[in-house]
C-alpha cells in the first residue's frame, strides 16, 4: 500500500525556499512534518508559493493540489491579502472575497483538511494595527471554515504571540510575517497537535497508508 498523501499549500510561509529545494520541502514548518515520526509514512508535498494571495491560490488549486490526490490538504494563507493592503501595492481584500475564495475552493474538498491560521508578529507600530484593521476579520474566516468544515484548525496567532512574549518578537518573526527557524519550529508543533488530536476522529489510525 502506498502512503497517505499530505499536500501543504499557501504563500512564503510554507513555500519557505522549496523551489530551490532538491526535495521540494523548503526549510520551514513543512520540512519539519516530513521529518515528524509521527506522520511517518506519509508522503508530504508542498506547494507553496512565495506572495501568493488567497486569489492567487484559487488559481492554481486544481493542479497544486488537487492532481495530488490527497488524503490530507493543509492552507495556510492570508498574511498577504493582509500586506498588499500597507505594502505600497494598495490591493485590499475584504475579508467576503477572502472567504468567498478560500470557501470555493475548500468546501468540495473530500480530502481531511487542516486550517492554519494566518498571523503577525508585531515588530513595528503599523502591524499593531494589523490585527484591527484587517487580519482579524480574516482569521475569524479561517476559523469559521474550519468549524464549519470540519478541519483541524491550528491557532497560529494565538501560539506564535505567547511565544512572543517570552521570547521576544523579532526572534519568532524578524520582519513580523516570515516565521525564523524558531518560528517554524513552532508552527510544525502546533500542526502536529491538532493534527494528532483529530486524526483519530478521521478514521486514520495514527498516520497509516490507506
Amino acid at each position: 500500500m502506498s502512503p497517505i498523501t499530505l499536500v501543504c499549500t499557501g504563500d512564503s510561509v510554507t513555500d519557505c525556499g522549496r523551489r530551490d529545494d532538491p526535495d521540494d520541502l523548503g526549510d520551514g514548518y513543512v520540512r519539519r512534518l516530513a521529518a515528524a515520526p509521527e506522520l511517518a509514512p506519509v508522503r508530504v508535498v508542498n506547494t507553496g508559493v512565495g506572495g501568493d494571495l488567497s486569489s492567487d491560490l484559487v488559481k492554481r488549486w486544481d493542479d497544486d493540489v488537487l492532481a495530488h490526490a490527497p488524503a490530507v490538504v493543509s492552507v495556510l494563507i492570508g498574511i498577504n491579502d493582509v500586506w498588499r493592503r500597507y505594502d505600497g501595492a494598495g490591493v485590499v481584500t475584504s475579508a467576503a472575497a477572502f472567504e468567498a475564495n478560500l470557501r470555493g475552493v475548500l468546501a468540495p474538498l473530500t480530502a481531511r483538511l487542516v486550517l492554519i491560521e494566518p498571523f503577525v508578529v508585531p515588530v513595528s507600530a503599523e502591524q499593531e494595527r494589523w490585527a484591527e484593521e484587517d487580519l482579524g476579520a480574516k482569521q475569524s474566516v479561517v476559523r469559521g471554515l474550519a468549524a464549519h468544515l470540519g478541519a483541524a484548525f491550528v491557532p497560529a496567532q494565538a501560539v506564535m504571540s505567547a511565544a512572543a512574549r517570552t521570547e521576544g518578537a523579532a526572534a519568532l518573526a524578524a520582519d513580523g510575517v516570515h516565521p525564523t527557524a524558531r518560528g517554524h519550529e513552532l508552527l510544525a508543533a502546533a500542526w502536529l497537535s491538532r493534527f494528532g488530536s483529530a486524526s483519530t476522529s478521521w478514521g486514520f489510525e495514527g498516520i497509516r497508508p490507506e
